[in-house]
This record gives structure tokens, C-alpha cells and sequence, in this order.
């Protein structure tokens, strides 16, 4: 809403009294169709001074006529009232020449950076990384090299794998793809071992190519040789050879909370308050400088950039500030929701990490009682294939 206002002032407004017994209800019905009306002051019981959008001003004259108001116009203010009333002076078309110029000037620097990642894969700090390179907010577009920032960015970061860099208007349009992490791959013509990445037991094995140094039902620890790079014949001796095979082994996933009987949570109330501020390149004005009315609350900053057209971004930008009210809520639970709570967490927790739960062939979970609350502890136990290629160094 604070942008309409904005706007309204350089598009022009009225100010206009309402005078009935149903001015709540006009009002309300305002309100419900989403008109902008701003600025309201009570002018005796039956009577309202508010102010109006030109364009809305046939609308809240329908509803007032529906809520048997009277309306009348008592000022006409913004930029098209003053223009016209000062027409023939000199000094608002040379102000009309100063907005066209500094317009102009602004069109040489970039004033928005918009940063596309493909499939919305989020890469960290990476907005500040590309500033770093040189493009940011307020840097001018002919010292902008796109070449030069693109091979910066590649050589810092090895999670990107292509990067386009766009100017258009005022917005430089940074579109990324991100690196997918490959595992080291060892060579089919390298010697190589393979190596366990997991603790385990194993429970099936499958040699094609080398020497199994374990059999089932071993227990193994991670970096232990499951498969030796080499093969031993009666006439040929030892040869190497880049090991093949695939080892299954029991794993086990475990994790553990402590979930006490008496604690202090926070939680939303629905209660919310905003404020605005406007921002001009690095400076800003704050239009309420009171802090929130609430003692505990959450802050949630959103900024809107002004822009002409889709690509054409002005240094203005309003800031809107939220605060959600939240308050502190006492619990007390017994043992076995504590029990519950922990249990149910944990297993949300384990089966995010565990890849395909359609593997896990136990889950054993144990509890111990304390004075002040409960320790949970839940262990999946998991079957999967394990075992990564290591290169044989001589």
C-alpha cells in the first residue's frame, strides 16, 4: 500500500469529505474492494476527511451514494494539479528537464542485480562472491566486464558449472547452473583396490575382478580393503589388476536427543505490525522510528526496487519491515509424550539421511529415564552397498 501512496503523489490525489451516519460502513466497503484511502481524520460524529487515488475516485462516489454519504472534494493535490496550475512557469519544466536527466544518467549504472539459478538450486554466498568480483548495486555499467567476473567466479568456485552474465536497462541478470559433486574416479586402465566408505557387517559378496580380502558375516570398519587390486595364478604369480565386485553390508544409523519434561517454547500469536522505510541508493529514510509494541517477535525484511519498465530499475526502493508477535508458552509433558516426541523426531531425522528406506530391515529404540527429562537414542539398521575404488600407489 505504501507504494500506491507514493505513487499517488506524483500521479495526483484528492482530498475529500464524506459526511453521513454510515460512514463506518463506507468505509468497510472500501476497504473490501481494496480501495487506497489514507490519511483518515474525523471532522465531528458524521463527518470524514480522507484522501483518494484519482483513479478511485468514481468508485468510493458509487459507494458512497450506496451508504447515503455525501462527498466533496476540498483539495486536488500531486504533480498533475501543480503542473497544471503552474503551467506557464518556467521553473517545472526546467524540474520536468532535471527528472528526464537524472533518468538518463541513471540508465548508466546498474541499480539491480538478479541472480537465476537453474532449478531454483541455491549456491552460498554467492551473491556476495559475484559482488566481490565487481557487480553490484550503483557500479557503472561500462566498467562492468562480464568476461572478466564470470572467470573470476569460476576459478573461486568449484560449484559452478556455467555462468551467464545479461545487461538490460538497469538490471544485470546473472543466470548460474550449479556443479553436480562427482566422486573421485579411478581410471579403468589404474590398479586400484576396494575400500569400505561405511562401518559394517557384511552380508553378501561379489567378486568379478581381484582377490575378496573379507568374507560374509566379517565385521569391517571404513578405509578396511574389501577387495584386493590383484589376482594370484599357480603359473602366472600375482598380477594387478582394477578390482570389480559389489559388497553388501549391514549398516547402522544412529542418533539420540535428550527431551526434558519442563520447558519454555515460543510460538506465533497472529499478532503483526509493519513498518516502511524508503531507501535512496545507501540512504534511507525511516518513516516510523518507534520500535515494534511487541516484547517478543520475529523479523521479516522485504524490499520492492522502483522500477520504470520490466529491465529499467530506479536506485528507490521500499523497504517494509514485519514484526510477528510471538509469545512464551510453558509445557510440561510426561514420560511417555516425551518418549514420543523424541522418537518421532529422531526418525525424522534418520530417514531424511537414509537414501532408500525400503533398506532398513530393523530399528531397535532406547530410552533412559533422568530426573529433568528423557534421552532417547533410535538406531536403523540398514542394508546397503558399500565399498568405493582406492588407487594402488607402489
Amino acid at each position: 500500500m505504501i507504494v500506491k501512496i507514493i505513487f499517488s503523489y506524483i500521479l495526483g490525489f484528492l482530498r475529500v469529505s464524506i459526511e453521513g451516519y454510515y460512514i463506518e460502513r463506507f468505509i468497510n466497503i472500501c476497504k473490501s474492494k481494496k480501495i487506497t484511502i489514507w490519511n483518515l481524520k474525523r471532522s465531528g460524529n458524521i463527518s470524514l476527511l480522507l484522501n483518494v487515488r484519482i483513479d478511485e475516485f468514481k468508485e468510493i462516489c458509487r459507494i458512497a451514494k450506496k451508504t447515503k454519504c455525501k462527498i466533496k472534494i476540498k483539495n486536488k493535490r500531486g504533480m498533475p494539479f501543480l503542473l497544471h496550475r503552474y503551467k506557464k512557469r518556467k521553473i517545472f519544466l526546467i524540474l520536468l528537464l532535471l527528472v528526464v536527466i537524472v533518468i538518463m544518467l541513471s540508465s548508466n549504472f546498474v541499480w539491480n542485480v538478479e541472480i537465476s539459478e537453474e532449478n531454483g538450486q541455491e549456491l552460498e554466498n554467492i551473491r556476495e562472491d559475484i559482488e566481490n568480483a565487481g557487480l553490484k548495486t550503483g557500479v557503472l555499467k561500462s566498467k562492468v566486464n562480464t568476461k572478466e567476473i564470470i572467470n573470476k567466479i569460476r576459478l573461486e568456485r568449484e560449484d559452478v558449472a556455467w555462468m551467464g552474465i545479461e545487461l538490460k536497462g538497469t538490471n544485470a541478470i546473472v543466470k548460474l547452473v550449479k556443479a553436480d559433486k562427482k566422486p573421485e574416479i579411478v581410471d579403468e586402465n589404474e590398479y586400484c583396490n576396494i575400500v569400505s566408505d561405511k562401518s559394517g557387517i557384511i552380508t553378501k559378496i561379489n567378486v568379478q575382478e581381484g582377490t575378496a580380502n573379507v568374507k560374509v558375516g566379517d565385521t569391517i570398519k571404513e578405509g578396511d580393503v574389501l577387495i584386493n587390486g590383484w589376482m594370484e595364478g599357480k603359473f602366472t604369480g600375482i598380477r594387478y589388476v582394477h578390482s570389480k565386485g559389489e559388497i553388501e553390508a549391514k549398516v547402522w544409523y544412529t542418533k539420540n536427543k535428550k527431551i526434558p519434561y519442563n520447558l519454555t517454547e515460543t510460538e506465533f500469536t497472529g499478532n503483526e505490525e509493519s513498518k516502511y522505510k524508503i531507501k535512496f541508493g545507501n540512504f534511507e529514510i525511516n518513516f516510523s522510528k518507534k520500535y515494534s509494541k511487541f516484547k517478543i517477535y520475529d523479523t521479516i525484511e522485504t524490499e520492492s526496487k522502483i522500477k520504470l519498465f520490466s529491465d529499467f530499475y530506479l536506485p528507490i526502493s521500499i523497504i517494509k519491515t514485519t514484526y510477528k508477535e510471538k509469545k512464551e508458552v510453558q509445557k510440561t509433558y510426561t514420560l511417555e509424550e516425551a518418549k514420543n516426541i523424541g522418537i518421532k523426531e529422531l526418525e525424522a531425522e534418520l530417514e531424511e539421511e537414509i537414501e532408500n528406506k525400503n533398506n532398513i530391515i530393523n530399528k531397535n529404540i532406547n530410552t533412559y529415564e533422568q530426573s529433568d527429562g528423557v534421552e532417547v537414542y533410535v538406531t536403523y539398521e540398514v542394508l546397503e552397498n558399500i565399498g568405493t575404488n582406492e588407487k594402488i600407489v607402489f
